[in-house]
């Protein structure tokens, strides 16, 4: 009872330290913790009239593919043309079961594009050819899942088709294998996962070392602690070799003989603070997989949500150099996880390792150890990395964020530390994001919605072309200014550092044109106010990381700030209250004029005048009475 007393004050304890946010922000700081700009992309969608409520994107070259209920529909990205495929189902399956047809894979896998869906709860998979036709190729069970709720993941790698899916029509019997190409059928063994929910799988290239090369699978599993302060799920890293050939008749046959899995590890270690339930995961490969990223979005059991970045050295190296959980004796020649060339001529106590002891002893941690890259208290539903190259001469890495209100948020990875560019509505609505695709090439993000697919320019430096000062504030590697403006160029003025503006001072002789400051007349309104009444000022807040002040005859006020402008009240006029006022916002080292008002008194009217226009008002008043009485 004791016990049980002390944990759930411990859990009290820490619940409130996170939500009274006096202590948060020192346990995860966020600097800044808005996005800089609020955006409306507008209406930037390609529309379908059909039910799309699974969203499965593929691309390949210019072609999108999107699959739905029924259907897959194939966009040509450059010109909008689209082609509908047709997957329904023959009458004799809808007697019996759901009429369905979800498409939940597409892979380009055997010279073909390759479609897998639940077929009335019967998967089934079939080729794609060009035009509309298309054949039934294969069963589809353990490649699709039965239903569209199941979990499930494909991946094609070096011409094998690699899958996790559920064997039976009840979810159970969830797997990663290999299901098909140049190599033998493989699956796991049945006591290596808990209830596992699989995220993502990918291959790690080794140009000069082809037989070392390994498939890495992320996903999160029942937590085998069930402690009351232990969270549900653990999420986890496996890795299997792709020449892996399962291991001999007497042992492990047709079963990984590589198998490994260590936990991934994102939080706050010396706080006991975990984000324990991996969402997402984008894998920026790089030429040398030494150098690769991989970028994890995960939750937490207080909703919070956090982004850790791993490198892939580091994640490899804990396989191949940590000790086995709960194995004391000595390591056997060779080590398990080794890839081979016959892996059916691995001795037994290595394969006895592999399938009784296959976790890590050590952690897998982010680069920075001791907090998230970001961390935020919005649900976040996808991630993906964009490498760009900017005008300072530099590579960055920009994060796409999707949130569950439909909106994406732009974050440039500065040194470790996220700066949020801004987070821009694509729709007019608020539905989750489901699925998303980045097109590096044409610097596009397309976003699958429940009823809709939306495109985001990664490019919209239109959104900073005010002035050059604008356009180096907004820090977005994708733009710099030039004589024409605020550009999608490699060439120009920027300053992705750190976004001081005295860059621009400084190139002015480079820069024919110089907008630093936006011209006034296009800013200034007049009113005119007569005395004694109530009146208020407003301005825009262009930037959430900037101040507004309001400056009257040298005098400056605060502004009430609303999320999307700067609001300056006159209780009633008087007097001293026409004139003059600027909206100013400062930045970093940079100040400017948002909008300038004036605002004159209502001209006195002489008693003669006065006097007419009371007799007019009257006679006004008396006939509009009489008509309304007839």
């Amino acid at each position: 009872m004791k016990t049980r007393f002390s944990v759930h004050i411990k859990r009290y304890l820490v619940y409130r330290w996170l939500f009274c946010g006096v202590c948060f922000q020192c346990v995860f700081p966020k600097d800044p913790p808005n996005p800089r700009l609020t955006l409306d992309q507008g209406d930037k969608r390609l529309s379908y009239d059909r039910n799309c409520s699974h969203t499965v994107l593929f691309q390949e070259s210019n072609h999108l593919f999107i699959g739905g209920i029924n259907h897959v529909l194939q966009v040509d990205v450059d010109s909008g043309q689209k082609i509908l495929k047709n997957f329904t189902l023959s009458s004799e399956i809808c007697a019996e079961k759901s009429c369905e047809n979800v498409v939940t894979v597409i892979e380009q896998f055997q010279n073909c594009t390759f479609v897998c869906g639940t077929n009335g709860e019967n998967p089934r998979c079939w080729k794609l050819y060009p035009g509309e036709n298309y054949t039934l190729t294969m069963e589809g069970t353990g490649i699709s899942p039965h239903t569209c709720t199941q979990n499930s993941l494909s991946l094609v790698a070096d011409g094998d088709l690699y899958a996790a899916a559920p064997l039976y029509n009840d979810g159970t019997l969830l797997q990663f294998r290999r299901k098909a190409g140049n190599r033998i059928s493989l699956w796991m063994h049945d006591q290596w996962l808990s209830e596992p929910t699989f995220i993502s799988s990918f291959l790690a290239k080794r140009n000069d070392d082809t037989m070392n090369e390994k498939i890495y699978v992320l996903f999160r599993e029942k937590n085998s602690d069930t402690s009351p302060e232990a969270d549900p799920w653990i999420s986890r890293v496996a890795r299997v070799c792709k020449v892996d050939e399962g291991g001999p008749k007497q042992f492990l046959q047709n079963i990984w003989s590589s198998f490994l899995k260590a936990r991934l590890v994102c939080g706050i270690p010396n706080e006991s603070l975990y984000f324990n339930r991996l969402q997402d995961v984008f894998v920026l490969h790089a030429e040398n997989w030494t150098d690769s990223r991989v970028y994890a979005l995960f939750s937490s059991s207080w909703n919070f949500t956090a982004v850790c970045i791993y490198s892939l050295e580091a994640l490899d190296g804990v396989f191949e150099r940590s000790s086995f959980k709960d194995y004391n004796k000595e390591i056997p020649t060779p080590r398990p996880g080794t890839c081979v060339q016959n892996s059916k001529s691995l001795p037994i106590p290595t394969l006895q390792i592999i399938k009784d002891y296959p976790e890590m002893n050590d952690w897998i941690h982010p680069i920075h150890k001791d907090t998230p890259f970001f961390t935020s208290t919005d649900s976040y539903t996808k991630i993906a990395v964009d490498r760009v190259n900017a005008s300072d001469g530099h590579v960055h890495n920009v994060l796409l964020l999707a949130t569950d209100k439909g909106t994406i948020l732009k974050v440039l990875e500065d040194d470790y530390k996220a700066f949020i560019i801004s987070e821009t509505h694509l729709t007019s609505g608020s539905a989750p994001i489901q699925s998303m695709k980045l097109d590096s090439e044409r610097k596009k993000l397309f976003v699958g919605y429940p009823d809709q697919m939306a495109v985001f320019d990664l490019q919209r430096c239109q959104d900073y072309n005010a002035s050059c000062g604008d356009c180096v504030l907004a820090r977005d590697p994708y733009c710099a200014w030039t004589e024409h403006g605020c550009m999608s160029q490699t060439k120009g003025i920027q300053n992705i550092a750190n976004g001081s503006t005295s860059e621009c001072s400084r190139s002015l002789g480079r820069i024919k044109r110089d907008l630093r400051s936006p011209p006034l007349v296009s800013l200034r309104i007049q009113h005119t106010v007569p005395t004694d009444v109530p009146f208020y000022l407003s301005c825009p807040v262009e930037s959430h990381h900037a101040t507004y002040r309001w400056e009257h005859k040298e005098k400056n006020s605060t502004c009430q700030k609303t999320q999307s402008e700067c609001l300056f009240l006159i209780p009633a006029m008087t007097k001293d209250d026409y004139g003059t006022y600027k909206c100013m916002s400062h930045e970093r080292d940079y100040t400017k004029v948002v909008k300038e008002y004036k605002l004159i008194p209502e001209p006195v009217l002489s008693t003669a005048v006065q006097r007419r226009a009371q007799e007019w008002i009257s006679i006004f008043v008396t006939v509009v009475f009489y008509i309304c009485c007839l």
